[in-house]
Parts: C-alpha cells; sequence; structure tokens
C-alpha cells in the first residue's frame, strides 16, 4: 500500500504545488483521501471559534492529516488546496455553499459534518460531477458586501435625509412609544436622521454580551432590542425582514470584523424597499445605523456609532469589487448523505 502521507511530507511540496493526478506516488485517489481525512479530522473541537478561526484550524488539520507544511496565510486559491485538486467546507447543516464560482466537475469537495457540540462528527469526499446532481436550480443567490472603515470616533454621515424621507417626517420628535418598531411609517412619523443619531450616541462605550462564536444573529437581536428601548419603543420585535426597524426605516449593523455584510440589498441598486399610502422609499434613502465594536473579555464594547443613509454609504463604506456582490450556489444535500 502507498503512503501517501509520507511520501507527500518527503516531497517537500505545499498545497499549493500541482500534482498530476496519474502521479501514483503523491496524487491521493478519492476514496483514500477520504480515509485519511476522516482518520485524522473526527474528533476534532470547533467549538468557542470564530468562523475565520474555524476554517484556519480546519485547512491547518488537512495540511498535517496529508502530510503538507503549514503555511503561514493560507491563499484564497480555487481551488484552496491546490496539488490534490480541492476544496473543504464545514457543514453544520446540508445545505452547501459555494461562493463566485460554478461547480468544477474535475474538482473534488471535501464536506466535513460536525454536530450540535461543534465536533466533526463525519468526513466525505465527493468529485464535483456528484456534487453537480445536487443542484436543483443553478440559481445564484447574491450577497452585497461592504469595506468597514473606522474613523476613530463617532460620526453621522449624512447630515440630512434624503428628499423623499424629508417629505415624510415631522418635527419636533415623534413618540415612538405605543409603536410597533416592526410597523410601516405613518405619515409625519419619521424622525430625521440627526436625531436618530442623537438618540443612539449615548449607547457609545456601552457593551452588549460576546454570546459565544456563530451567534451573530443573536448578538445582532440583543443590540437590535437596544436600540428600540433607546428611540422610545416600549417593545421590540424583529421579524427578520429588511430594513430591521422598518418604522424608522433603519438598517442595524455591528461590526467587528471589516467586511459589511448587506445581504440581498445594495444602497444603490435603485430597488424600491417600501411603499406606504403611495409614497414610494428606495435603497437611498434606508438609514443605516452601524456600531464599530470590539470583542473584550466576554462583552462587545461599541467603540464608534456611525449613522449614514443608502445614497451617501458607498462614499463611506466602498462595495465590494463586481458592484460589492458575492454570488453562492446553495446545493441542499440529502439526509443520509453523510452515512
Amino acid at each position: 500500500m502507498i503512503d501517501f502521507v509520507n511520501n507527500i511530507r518527503h516531497s517537500q511540496k505545499t498545497i499549493y504545488d500541482s500534482i498530476p493526478s496519474d502521479d501514483e506516488d503523491l496524487f491521493i485517489p478519492t476514496p483514500v483521501l477520504q480515509r485519511i481525512l476522516s482518520n485524522h479530522l473526527v474528533g476534532i473541537s470547533l467549538a468557542g471559534y470564530a468562523p475565520r478561526t474555524r476554517s484556519k484550524i480546519v485547512k491547518t488539520e488537512i495540511c498535517n492529516a496529508l502530510g503538507y507544511p503549514v503555511p503561514k496565510s493560507f491563499k484564497k486559491t480555487q481551488p484552496r488546496f491546490q496539488g490534490q485538486n480541492f476544496d473543504a467546507y464545514t457543514q453544520k447543516s446540508l445545505n452547501v455553499q459555494i461562493w463566485n464560482e460554478p461547480i468544477d466537475p474535475e474538482r473534488r469537495y471535501v464536506l466535513l459534518k460536525v454536530d450540535s457540540e461543534d465536533i466533526i462528527c463525519a468526513v466525505k469526499v465527493i468529485t464535483g460531477i456528484e456534487l453537480a446532481t445536487y443542484d436543483n436550480t443553478g440559481t445564484l443567490t447574491h450577497k452585497y458586501q461592504a469595506t468597514m472603515t473606522s474613523l476613530g470616533r463617532s460620526a453621522l454621515l449624512s447630515p440630512d435625509d434624503t428628499g423623499a424621507v424629508r417629505e415624510y417626517m415631522e418635527s419636533p420628535s415623534v413618540d415612538l412609544f405605543a409603536t410597533n418598531p416592526n410597523s410601516k411609517p405613518k405619515p409625519k412619523q419619521l424622525r430625521p436622521i440627526s436625531q436618530i443619531y442623537e438618540a443612539l450616541l449615548p449607547m457609545v462605550g456601552g457593551s452588549i454580551a460576546y454570546i459565544g462564536a456563530g451567534q451573530e444573529r443573536n448578538r445582532g437581536a440583543e443590540l437590535h432590542k437596544l436600540i428600540c428601548e433607546h428611540l422610545g419603543y416600549s417593545q421590540y420585535q424583529d421579524d427578520g425582514t429588511y430594513p430591521d426597524i422598518a418604522n424608522q426605516l433603519l438598517e442595524i449593523k455591528l461590526q467587528t470584523s471589516p467586511t459589511i455584510d448587506l445581504g440581498l440589498h445594495s444602497p444603490e441598486d435603485g430597488a424600491c424597499i417600501m411603499e406606504v399610502c403611495g409614497h414610494h422609499f428606495y435603497s437611498e434613502d434606508i438609514r443605516y445605523v452601524i456600531f464599530d465594536g470590539t470583542v473584550r473579555k466576554g462583552n462587545i464594547v461599541l467603540n464608534h456609532l456611525y449613522i449614514v443613509n443608502g445614497r451617501d454609504f458607498t462614499k463611506h463604506f466602498p462595495l465590494f469589487k463586481g458592484k460589492g456582490k458575492n454570488a453562492k450556489l446553495q446545493l441542499p444535500l440529502p439526509q443520509d448523505f453523510f452515512d
């Protein structure tokens, strides 16, 4: 039996060095690759690590399993493990997400299953041809992203609202105590963006519980609740729609990383977001509430507050290249996939 791991270790090749698929000493056949990775990876815990750290741990352990030296940093190549022609995906669900590229029929896909305690419990390696059979639609879901920049101080980045919002607002302050934050704004109910900023600025310097890695949704809910309190709502509700607080056209972002995930809506895509009494609000009218935070001792400290409308958003937070759009292919796997 060929000792692929030992051969790779002595070859001094890296994960980026190409190996022909007919190299019987160094290119690991798919069934053998699955067995080697299963023996090494199953039982490794990823609990408590942020997504980016989890990814690095997985790639490091794959290198160790196969006899490759661990690079100082992992390049964003396609595929990530060029020498053995495979990518690795860590799966807590049976929904595989492939970003910014079609399925490559010649590539191998290493799928790692983690259980409810974030321990790797199964490994399966398949070819792109097999993976493609799970693509029922071929539809790409698009996700916009922007670069988070910090000014080192809080700032109201849009001194004024757009014309569409100004036409619809009331001054002085509107009493929101009995209002549902998920409801559409009634005529004369919107507060000026400057008042939103003044109401939320006292939150800077405070903190919320970190909760744990992979809990972005729960941390966002805690921040959402605090914002509702500071705006004067007597209740907190979150129905998961865009924008987060529809009643004030507010979309909320808590940033502890340099990437702002904007979801399916770009501030500059010109889409009609809401219609109320014949009045239309577009992407440029949405007000973005962005807290710049730092993780410290189990909490996220809210360092700075930025509020900007969609019209001015990209002046301060540039979209990623390709109009800020990353594309993902979503593939639902069968329930018995890892069996």
